[in-house]
Formats: structure tokens, sequence, C-alpha cells
């Protein structure tokens, strides 16, 4: 199957729901991710790379995120944090020729860390990655974020090796990239321990947690 190009859509769950990451969603996702937890072991560039203040995180995001590809908001369903926008994930790096594309920009409220909402974003993106005919969907982390790293692994992904010196992060200093990798013919097995996992959940809405670490 040659791998095509998917349009933005809305892609539903049960317990999250994910829509194409428009500019105006930037004050609703400041709201979620900003902060030092997220930030503490690399995304956006790490701790450098925190923007508290709303309008320059809405100058930030409007140059980190892949507008021009498919980035996404996650917002939660049902119950009574039902619409509370609580994070974002992208698919981009899109090679239509390679049939690889790469699942990344992932960072959630730490308020929804250990519910369903990883592992159902993931469920959704991988499946619309590998339904247009991808047979490598590639995610990375920076090798120092221990916990996006077993988070990564815990989906079931391989973990092919570390690319050193990758990319600057926001302090100037160089970082290692760990990176991970699902195929097609993984999938089936990668699908079914996301299920597994959802169903553990029993369909109780998303619950926040009290604090943010």
């Amino acid at each position: 199957m040659t791998a095509v190009r998917p349009e933005p859509a809305v892609l539903a769950g049960r317990y999250i729901q994910l829509e194409p990451l428009r500019e105006e969603h930037l004050p609703e996702l400041h709201a979620a991710i900003a902060h030092p937890a997220v930030f503490a072991s690399g995304y956006g560039g790490g701790p450098a790379g925190l923007r508290e203040d709303v309008d320059e995180f809405v100058s930030w995001g409007r140059t980190y995120y892949p507008w021009d590809q498919l980035p996404h908001a996650v917002r939660v369903l049902g119950g009574p944090n039902d619409g509370v926008l609580v994070g974002t994930s992208s698919l981009a790096d899109i090679d239509l020729e390679g049939e690889s594309i790469h699942l990344g920009w992932t960072a959630y409220d730490p308020r929804v860390w250990g519910t369903a909402v990883n592992a159902e974003a993931k469920l959704l993106l991988l499946e619309r990655a590998f339904d247009h005919g991808f047979g490598r969907v590639h995610i990375q982390a920076d090798a120092v974020n221990e916990r996006s790293r077993a988070a990564i692994a815990g989906i079931g992904a391989t973990f092919e090796g570390i690319t050193r010196r990758h990319m600057r992060r926001a302090d100037g200093t160089w970082r290692d990239s760990v990176v991970f990798s699902v195929l097609i013919d993984e999938w089936p097995r990668v699908r079914a321990g996301l299920e597994a996992r959802l169903e553990r959940y029993a369909e109780r809405p998303i619950e926040f947690r009290t604090d943010r670490e």
C-alpha cells in the first residue's frame, strides 16, 4: 500500500478527541502545558524553553509546532472535564516515498499523566498513520527524559537507538535523542496492547489529578 498524506480531521475516541491544532488554541494549550514539570526533561527545548507568560508562549508556539503538517489539540470527552484542552501531539516529517512519519511534539497537562489520555492519543494517531499506508512511525524524546522514554516503551514501540548530538536545547546545549518506532507488521500487537490498556479504565471519564508535580 502506497502512503497517502492524511488530511486534517477530528479523531474521536472514548476518552479524548483530537482536533486540528490552530493558533487560536495556543492560549488554552498554554494553560495546559506551560508548567515546569512538562519542560523539565526536554519538551520544547527543556526548562529554558518554558514561556510562562501566555503572550510569549503564543509567540513561541507559532514557530515550534509543525503547522504545515498535522498538529493536534487533545480534548477530554465526557465527565466533569468534558471539552477541556489537555495537550497536543502531531504527525509530521511526512515521507511518502519512504512510507515513514514522525509522531511527536507531544505534551500533556500533568493533571492527566497516568490516565487514558496518552494511550488513546497514541492509538488514534498510529491508526491514522497505518490506515494511510505508512510502514514506519517513529517516536523520539530527549535521552534524559525518563518519563517519556518509559511511556513510549510502554505502548510497545521498539527501541532503535540514540541519535547523538541531535539538536540544540533552548539553553544551547546539545541533546541526544532516543528513537523508537512501530512498524506496520508490529501494529496489530501494539494496537491490541493499547486497547487492552484502555479497557482497564472501564469507560470512567478522565479525572484530573490535584497536583501538577
